[in-house]
């Protein structure tokens, strides 16, 4: 997801993410590139998962910059490789800043943006997904590994937030992006 050269024809799904910045970013496209070489999704934390809008793309966003008028920056840290257990879906949790991201998620999945999501919400970044059931357990053991001795930040400041619509081929065009200008919350 994240994709600021998206391109291909748009469909009505729509998600809010924070990017990454490097060396993290950088580290994490590359991990995730060694096991999805058609992905172009960059770096990022999904605060609103995809859903479609029952309104217009700039109406939604009014409103969302309207919710997200008095946020303040917040750190992440991110912890350990963890697997989803029914999607199977292999990713890094989040250490600190769990709280501020569900409240956030909860003040901003509402109204025009309300959707019934498939699972809870659960903060992460994704690395592996869609994998057979067979490549799972190898691909857990090397993020694991490549995490593990990744020596650079796990940290990060959720200090931009970006609304992205997805396309027929799978690439997350960037629509607006909305920075956080207050002092970080640490």
């Amino acid at each position: 997801m994240g994709s600021s050269n998206g391109g291909g024809t748009a469909v009505n799904s729509f998600a809010l993410v924070s990017y990454l910045a490097d060396p993290l970013a950088g580290f994490l496209d590359r991990l995730r590139g060694e096991f999805a070489e058609e992905c172009h999704a960059k770096a990022h934390i999904t605060l609103l998962p995809p859903r479609p809008l029952v309104c217009d793309a700039a109406l939604a966003w009014q409103t969302l910059r309207q919710r997200l008028h008095d946020v303040q920056p917040f750190h992440v840290e991110l912890g350990a490789v963890e697997i989803f257990p029914v999607t199977q879906v292999i990713y890094i949790s989040v250490k600190t800043g769990l709280a501020e991201l569900k409240l956030l998620h909860d003040a901003l999945s509402c109204g025009q943006l309300a959707f019934e999501e498939p699972f809870a919400y659960h903060p992460h970044i994704t690395l592996v997904q869609d994998l057979e059931p067979s490549q799972v357990a190898e691909a857990f053991r090397k993020t694991e590994v490549r995490w593990r001795d990744f020596p650079g930040p796990r940290s990060f400041t959720v200090d931009r937030l970006t609304f992205v619509q997805n396309t027929l081929e799978n690439r997350w065009t960037d629509l607006y992006s909305f920075p956080l200008t207050s002092k970080v919350a640490i």
